[in-house]
Parts: C-alpha cells; structure tokens; sequence
C-alpha cells in the first residue's frame, strides 16, 4: 500500500479490520488537503488542534509530535485504528487523546479540522458541542471527497459556527474553511425518539444512529420472526445499533443473557439508554466493540443481527461477512445465527459456506430472514 507523505510525516497506515490484500487504503486525497493546508499556515507547536471523524487516524498520527492531537470519532474501529498505527509508525501511544463521539472535546482548541461524515447528523451535533470549546482566533477546516460533500454540510458550518469559504478542487477533494464567530448558545435537536407498538418500548437514538427517525425496514421484517427461548441462553445482539432487537428478545425471554455490541459508541450509548428504559437493573453486558472479536470462543447460543452493507462511504459485504464469522465462532454447536438481509444480497449462500445448516424463517417482497445452525 502506498505511504502517506506529507509535509508533517511520511507514515505506514492500514484501515481497520484489516482485510487480506486490501483494495482500499487508509487516507485518502481529503486527507492529504487538509494536512497540506495546515502545514501553510505555519501551526504552532503549543497549539491545540482538534480532529474530528478521522477515519483511520490519517490527520490525528501526522500531527502527533507537532501540537497537541485530540481526536475524537463515533467509530471503535477508526478508534483501533489510530492506535495500531500510532505503534506501526514508533508513535507514541500518549501522542493522540481520543474521545469518543459519546463524550464532548474539552478545548480551547485552536484548531478544528473535520472530516465531513457519512451522517450530517453526526456533524451537526458535533458542531453544537464545540460551542464556548473554540480559542480566541481559532480556525476550522471541514475536509472531503467532493462526490461525498453535500452542500448541506456547508450550511451546518455557517448555522453553528460561522461563515464558510470553499476551496478549489485538488484531486477531487475540497475543504471548506470555516471563520467562527459568536453564536448564541444552540439547543441539540439530539437524542430523537420513536415509539413502537410491539413491543410496546419507546427508543432513544443519539445523532449518528442508523434509521434514527424511525424503525428501518428490515429490523422491521425480523422482529415478528425473533426465536422464543425460554432457557437461560447465552445471546448477543451483533450490530445492536439502538438495541432494539436485543431489548424485544429480553422482553420475551426473561432468563436469557444478552450482550449488546456495537462498533458506533453512540449506538451503545442509545442502547445502553434504552436497556434502561425498558428492562431497568436487569443484568447486561453492553459495549462498544470489532463485533465478536473479543467474543469467547463457545460461548453463545444465540446471535441475531441485521447485518451493515457499508463502512463509511463504501458499500460492500466484507463486515456481514466477517460478522457472521466472528458468530460462528463465538456460537456452540448447535447454536444458531439469525439475520435478516435483503434479498438479492445471497446471504444465503453465503452462510451456507460457513455453517452445517440454513434455513429460511421468513420472508417479505424485499428481505428474508435467515436461521443458519453450527
């Protein structure tokens, strides 16, 4: 994979997971902007420099060593990743804080370079968390792949922080750069809430929460379909997101143990939420995490998910895949692994390659749900 050079560091960085000859690298031309157009402005070597949604540590590891790096991120994966390559580069470890998107930056900073996320909801509530954390004379930079930098972007930055100047395009990438002014104190219109009638539970979701509005379709199609287990089984809720799908199993069956995981940290945040909501003190183990990775082997006998079909802006099936894997792996024999999915994904096929049986539950015109058993 080619290096990252630029003015600040030429560096060695892999993505997370880490895939076998992997297609994509861990930086991109956005990256490669934003550190340029930082090196011009001749940063001081106290100064505070913010980085927020970087996605595999790119901005965060060129700036360790030459200011003060907070970085801070709704991924656990892009968390893993600075770390790795942090020590893949003899970095140190303390170089870069990392604060999950969880948890509110602690400024001033005098710098703010932002990596424009998939979710504008995400960067709307990250900008409403940076007022009263800028510096006098602070600067802000937003950075993206142009196919991936809607205008709307534009217009949060002018709304909570000030006005907005775009630059001209360098390899497809563009930064919006961004002159904070006085602001009255904003209100977040985050966490939202829905409310469901079977089971009858109201969810709370934090910003970068999929399907935050409302229920998304497919957990829709599975949860009428959930497995009744009336045994003290041992199940997790891969990909938990707000938790819904492990929150109605609990309901259902009051002796089952559940972990809920997810890799975004406000998705735990919202699950961990509404655990409380619905099930109060009852016994849970919910975290922020690489799916199963850090899962025992033989240690459950169930898992439900609904599968991602993307990480960040690329779409594919490499993490559905690794999930199901990581399922199989932490699953007893005998255990078993329910999904839904989309039809005309295959995952059908797919399970067939990783488990002893498959089986189709349930199906609508657009999705099918799926027990594969170990």
């Amino acid at each position: 994979m080619p290096l990252l050079a630029t003015p600040f560091a030429e560096l060695d960085l892999l993505r997370q997971p880490e895939q076998q000859a992997e297609p994509l690298q861990a930086f991109d031309a956005a990256d490669e902007y934003l550190l340029a157009h930082l090196h011009e402005q001749d940063l001081a070597p106290g100064s505070r420099v913010l980085v927020l949604n970087d996605g595999f540590g790119a901005l965060a590891c060129s700036l360790s060593g030459h200011c003060q790096v907070t970085s801070s991120g709704d991924s656990y994966l892009g968390a893993l990743a600075l770390q790795q390559n942090l020590a893949r580069n003899g970095l140190a470890a303390d170089a870069v804080t990392f604060i999950s998107a969880s948890a509110t930056p602690q400024g001033p900073f005098d710098w703010v370079q932002i990596r424009v996320p998939k979710t504008l909801a995400l960067l709307e509530e990250q900008l409403i968390r940076l007022h009263g954390q800028l510096a006098p004379n602070a600067r802000m930079v937003a950075g993206a792949m142009i196919k991936h930098l809607p205008r709307a972007a534009g217009d949060l930055l002018e709304r909570y922080i000030g006005p907005v100047q775009a630059s001209l395009a360098m390899k497809k990438a563009r930064l919006l750069q961004v002159s904070p002014e006085s602001r009255p104190t904003p209100t977040s219109p985050y966490p939202s809430r829905y409310r469901l009638d079977k089971p009858a539970i109201e969810l709370l979701n934090h910003a970068n929460v999929f399907c935050r509005e409302g229920l998304d379709i497919g957990t829709r199609a599975f949860l009428p379909h959930l497995p009744r287990r009336l045994d003290a089984c041992r199940v997790a809720d891969l990909g938990c997101g707000n938790g819904v799908l492990g929150i109605a199993f609990a309901l259902a069956n009051p002796t089952a143990a559940l972990t809920l995981v997810d890799e975004s940290f406000m998705a735990v945040q919202s699950a961990e939420a509404n655990w409380q909501a619905a099930l109060g003190e009852r016994a849970v183990t919910i975290r922020a995490g690489d799916g199963l990775a850090a899962q025992p082997a033989d240690s459950l006998d169930l898992v439900l998910c609904n599968p991602p079909f993307h990480q960040q802006q690329v779409v594919g099936d490499f993490l559905a895949w690794r999930m199901f894997q990581q399922a199989r792996n932490a699953l007893v024999r005998g255990g078993e692994l329910w999904i839904v999915g989309n039809r005309h994904l295959g995952y059908h096929a797919k399970l067939g390659k990783l488990f002893r049986g498959v089986e189709q539950v349930a199906a609508t015109p657009k999705f099918v749900v799926l027990k594969a058993t170990c």
